[in-house]
């Protein structure tokens, strides 16, 4: 049996907390949920992080960091001029990792939550990797914040869509074809 470095099983407890908070939300989900996907015990997920908070912060940062490179990647792989079209396409290939999509709904249910009870310190972190990912998409849609803005709100309705749960061949989803994006696109010029 081949033992796993401190730095990979922290790895590993990040994807278990993203796929545990993902379906249970931050007050959803026990820290002994994930201990258990992982396959380690409480005390030593407590020798990997401080606290539950200090998990869920790692993994909605993570997750936020993996849409962004998502996007990122498609959108170096293509012209400049294609961009918007590969970055849809990446966004839209997401909806097969759904706990990624599902993940960020629920960072934005935590954050929200905690700023209401007054805890502005909890959500700094998520809006300094959110931040970067703008500004990355923003690079990437050749710095048009107009362009940038319905980028966001079309992967918002996609991340919704998944959350209520519509299957890929509802009709709701009908419209996420590339006319569509083409013409979103459009309508800035």
């Amino acid at each position: 049996m081949v033992r796993m470095s401190a730095e990979e099983r922290r790895e590993s407890v990040i994807r278990a907390a993203v796929a545990e908070f993902a379906r249970g939300g931050y007050e959803g989900t026990t820290t002994e949920a994930i201990a258990r996907r992982v396959g380690v015990s409480q005390p030593y997920l407590y020798r990997l992080f401080r606290d539950k908070r200090t998990i869920f912060l790692a993994a909605a940062v993570r997750c936020v960091e993996r849409t962004s490179q998502v996007l990122a990647e498609a959108a170096e792989d293509a012209a400049p001029e294609d961009a918007h079209m590969a970055m849809a396409a990446a966004y839209q290939s997401l909806v097969a990792e759904p706990d990624m999509l599902l993940m960020q709904m629920q960072i934005y249910v935590a954050v929200a939550s905690a700023e209401a009870a007054g805890d502005h310190e909890f959500g700094a972190p998520i809006r300094a990797a959110w931040r970067e990912w703008w500004s990355s998409m923003e690079a990437a849609l050749g710095d048009d914040v107009q362009e940038t803005t319905g980028f966001a709100a079309f992967g918002m309705l996609i991340n919704t869509l998944v959350s209520l749960g519509f299957p890929t061949d509802d009709r709701v989803w009908a419209g996420f074809d590339a006319e569509l994006w083409e013409g979103f696109r459009s309508r800035g010029d």
